[in-house]
């Protein structure tokens, strides 16, 4: 009895292993809800050379670039070192992102003029407030 129920599930296994579902490249709610975002995320960006870009695609290569072209289903990422344009759909984007991201130099500037400024009124005016004269300072 074990045997033949073993048997039986075995088979059954094999059969859907080789007849099994097989997936579907459908598009669903969640793509065009990407593809939505993707949109807006180019138009915000807007076109030009300032408009610099990083696209990752569903195929998981990236380009990047400046977005020099845009349409209603489209749009189209020219490399600045190379002058090569890709047009892609929307519906082909997983992610859009400026490229960068970090402290400008100016950012950098101004908080180390914050942290000198600190420590300064801190050794001048606070330390010998807080001392008054006193042994421990």
């Amino acid at each position: 009895m074990l045997k033949r129920t073993l048997a039986m599930m075995l088979t059954g296994l094999l059969l859907f292993m080789t007849f099994g579902f097989q997936s579907v490249g459908a598009q669903t709610g969640a793509d065009t809800g990407r593809a939505a975002q993707a949109r807006t995320k180019v138009e915000k960006l807007g076109v030009g050379r300032d408009a610099r870009v990083e696209i990752k695609l569903r195929d998981n290569t990236k380009l990047k670039g400046y977005v020099s072209a845009t349409s209603t289903d489209s749009f189209t990422v020219t490399d600045a070192q190379t002058g090569t344009t890709h047009t892609r759909a929307y519906t082909d984007v997983m992610g859009v992102k400026k490229p960068g991201g970090g402290l400008s130099t100016r950012t950098w500037i101004i908080l180390g003029a914050v942290a000198t400024a600190v420590v300064i009124v801190g050794v001048t005016v606070i330390k010998p407030v807080l001392c008054d004269g006193g042994a421990g300072c």
